[in-house]
């Protein structure tokens, strides 16, 4: 028999909202709503970069910890930055992390790390995930969190 988890819920909304951004619009979509649960909740908004890890053969010599370390400082700036816009209207208490690893696994240990009460990310705008799967349906499949997919 399947091994059954058990959602902590209690009556008061989720705590945790972990929100997956890569910088694509669906992301940042993604972002936008979870922003907006998080403020309804009165929950924590943990916005997640996962920096993906290259094979040195395969990035030809590429910088990519710095281009990975760039895109994330270019990432939390522009959630600084929606967050003061919005400050005296609407308030949203969150924090930023960086995980190094592909989305899949580095969205699911922020969530096991973080505590998440619930995951948002945006859908796949890659054609080739309607083959192989996109993280979005992993994360469903895993059936550890609710899960929203936000086209």
């Amino acid at each position: 028999m399947a091994e059954q988890h058990q959602f902590e819920r209690g009556t008061d909304g989720p705590k945790v909202i972990v929100v997956g951004v890569d910088g694509s619009d669906s992301s940042l979509r993604a972002l936008s709503y979870a922003g907006g649960l998080a403020r309804r909740q009165g929950a924590l908004l943990a916005v997640v970069y996962v920096q993906p890890v290259l094979a040195a053969g395969a990035v030809l010599g590429a910088p990519v910890a710095e281009t990975t370390d760039e895109i994330a400082e270019d990432l939390m700036k522009q959630v600084r930055d929606a967050a003061e816009r919005v400050r005296g209207i609407f308030e949203v208490r969150w924090e930023f992390h960086t995980f190094r690893g592909d989305p899949y696994n580095g969205m699911v240990k922020a969530a096991d790390e973080l505590k998440a009460d619930a995951v948002v990310v945006g859908s796949s705008e890659q054609a080739g995930h309607r083959f192989i799967g996109s993280v979005a349906i992993r994360l469903v499949k895993a059936g550890r969190w609710p899960v929203t997919v936000v086209p």
